[in-house]
């Protein structure tokens, strides 16, 4: 699953910069219509409301095959996921971050990235 995931999430980090790219615009925009300078910004705004709308379906349809396989998505910004397993007769999840190479890492159930703890 790791070569897979990779490959999803480098396929979501160009969806990530036209996102922020376009949050900047739609929030420039909406600036310079309240501060009565933007008389031909409404086409502007509806372009890069559009741009913005079309860059957040794309990381969630992405988002929504890694949930469908049964992988936990924790964090689809830094590209954390986690995956159900068993150790020491417990739940526990086995963690994965984008640009490892591999599953070196796990956590408890209730705990988070910053807790996890080399297999």
């Amino acid at each position: 699953m790791v070569p897979w995931l990779q490959e999803t999430f480098d396929t979501i980090e160009p969806l990530k910069e036209q996102l922020t790219g376009a949050r900047e615009k739609v929030q420039s925009l909406v600036n310079r219509m309240q501060s009565n300078g933007g008389g031909k910004a409404e086409g502007a705004l509806e372009e890069a409301t559009r741009a913005l709308h079309e860059a957040q379906d794309g990381m969630d349809e992405r988002a929504y095959t890694i949930l469908e396989s049964g992988i936990v998505l924790r964090d689809v910004e830094q590209g954390i996921v986690d995956f159900t397993s068993i150790r020491g007769g417990r739940e526990v999840y086995l963690c994965w971050r984008v640009g490892e190479p591999s599953i070196t890492h796990w956590h408890e159930v209730d705990a988070g990235f910053s807790e996890r703890q080399r297999l």
